[in-house]
């Protein structure tokens, strides 16, 4: 019991610390742009670590196939493939957090945390 009280209160003791890089990991999520392309570069997208699409750019070649569907698919494509690089960006950023603030890091990933290895 008494162990359990003494981790409660070295928590307690590190919470401004926390907060600290918890709102420097926020700022640094914001700064992280991760880019995916699909049918041979005919689109890109940008996403941010925010989660938010901040660029999709659709290339003459693509505006030539006059096939919305295709196009279609191919944004989509694009988009999840910067999705994919931006949640590996993320985990990154979030396990130097955790290591410097000497919490551990599950090897497996965390549920609910996509990427976070």
């Amino acid at each position: 019991m008494f162990k359990q009280i003494g981790q409660i209160a070295s928590l307690m003791k590190n919470l401004p610390k926390m907060k600290a890089a918890m709102d420097d990991l926020q700022q640094k999520l914001g700064q992280l742009v991760a880019e995916g392309s699909s049918g041979g570069n005919m689109v890109t997208a940008k996403v941010n670590g925010r989660m938010e699409v901040v660029a999709c750019n659709i290339g003459e070649e693509a505006m030539k196939l006059q096939h919305k569907e295709m196009l279609e698919d191919l944004i989509i494509a694009a988009i999840n493939q910067a999705i994919v690089k931006v949640n590996q960006l993320r985990a990154e950023e979030t396990q130097k957090m955790a290591t410097t603030l000497g919490m551990p890091v599950p090897t497996e990933g965390m549920p609910g945390i996509p990427g976070l290895m």
